[in-house]
């Protein structure tokens, strides 16, 4: 008969979970820091990982490298940065951690296909729509039951 010894390492057991762990705890510290200059070493070493290793891993889990997944997080930032308040293009784009505004616009149009100045231009608009005509962006069916139209 097998007996399991009382004190079983952790890693041995869940040796996958373990692994899973630390590229999360990599992804987090990606998520809290980007604004930063990071690279993929000091992002690897956080997790304790050899840098490809760290690549392959990560990219394996979520389904894009490590670098591609900071672009669309330092992108997706920018996005809600330039909709909801009234700055300028770069310095929304030195906030979020690019560091050329040429290649963050390209970028963001790549990804949203609309140019950051375009999308800010568009989301004023839309919210200028919204305080002209504030009906037409509530469904007709709730507007009806209320009284509205």
């Amino acid at each position: 008969m097998l007996t399991v010894p009382q004190e079983i390492d952790q890693e041995e057991l869940y040796p996958k979970v373990y692994l899973y762990r630390r590229i999360v705890h990599a992804k987090l510290y990606i998520d809290a820091h980007f604004h930063e200059k990071l690279n993929v070493n000091q992002v690897s070493s956080e997790a304790a990982f050899s840098k490809f290793h760290f690549i392959r891993l990560f990219k394996k889990i979520y389904g894009k490298t490590p670098h591609q997944y900071l672009r669309d997080v330092r992108l997706d930032k920018a996005k809600k940065l330039i909709s909801a308040v009234d700055v300028d293009i770069e310095s929304v784009c030195l906030q979020v951690g690019f560091e050329s505004v040429g290649s963050f616009s390209s970028l963001f149009k790549r990804r949203f296909g609309i140019t950051p100045a375009a999308y800010r231009q568009q989301q004023f608009d839309l919210h200028e729509s919204t305080k002209q005509k504030p009906l037409n962006y509530i469904p007709g069916c709730f507007a009806s039951a209320k009284g509205w139209k």
